[in-house]
């Protein structure tokens, strides 16, 4: 009989010590979500250039003062939404109060002009900015009535995008009027290059530069590179 009580016993003290440490995580995990301790006070964010930091700070102001753990990851993302310059961003937490806002920005690729405004687009379209001067550092881009939803659009930033950066950065105009007949303009005397569709566009772009490095950058006339095989340069 006593070696069965002391046993009873023993198990009774064994489920009231799980019970009681069960009991303190519960408190101390119930503490890490409400403690004021741990919950929202700063804000960083990061990657931006065109879009002011402290923007992005106000629109998430709903959520100061709010548990890290506790944190509405929708409401956030509604409010960073109505910035069409955010590609894409990422959220990480750092105890004991700061959230960290990872921001990806679009890219412009070039501008159109639209009833007399230019818009500066990233290659989706989207646009990014607009004024009523020609924005500069980017080339003008001209695809008739089309819009960027065309093929006329895809094929121009797709033909810009295989571009090396620096041979971008010389284009002042690009246009198309069909996925295939995309053309465009270098800065300098206003040498053109005729560059056709899309296909072949890294072979094409090697092909250009090449031909590029072999002539007079004074000289005007026009390269062809529709045909990657065969590349040549039309004197003016």
């Amino acid at each position: 009989m006593r070696r069965f009580t002391r046993r009873a016993r023993a198990r009774k003290y064994a489920v009231l010590s799980v019970s009681g440490l069960v009991a303190v995580l519960v408190g101390l995990i119930a503490v890490a979500v409400f403690s004021p301790i741990l919950a929202l006070r700063t804000v960083v964010v990061d990657g931006t250039s065109r879009i002011d930091p402290a923007e992005i700070q106000a629109a998430v102001e709903t959520q100061q003062g709010t548990p890290l753990a506790l944190l509405n990851f929708e409401s956030i993302n509604k409010e960073l939404s109505v910035f069409p310059l955010i590609r894409s961003y990422v959220t990480e937490i750092v105890p004991p109060d700061t959230l960290l806002v990872h921001i990806v920005e679009r890219e412009p690729i070039g501008s159109v002009k639209i009833d007399g405004v230019f818009r500066l687009v990233d290659p989706a379209g989207i646009t990014i900015q607009e004024s009523a001067e020609r924005i500069a550092g980017v080339p003008l881009i001209s695809i008739g009535e089309a819009d960027a939803s065309s093929p006329a659009f895809a094929a121009v930033t797709e033909v810009l995008l295989s571009l090396p950066a620096d041979l971008r950065a010389r284009v002042e105009s690009v246009s198309a009027t069909t996925k295939d007949d995309v053309s465009f303009v270098l800065s300098g005397v206003g040498q053109g290059v005729v560059w056709g569709s899309a296909s072949d566009s890294a072979r094409k772009a090697a092909l250009l530069e090449a031909l590029i490095a072999q002539r007079d950058p004074s000289e005007a006339g026009e390269f062809d590179v529709s045909a990657p095989s065969n590349g040549i340069f039309r004197p003016n």
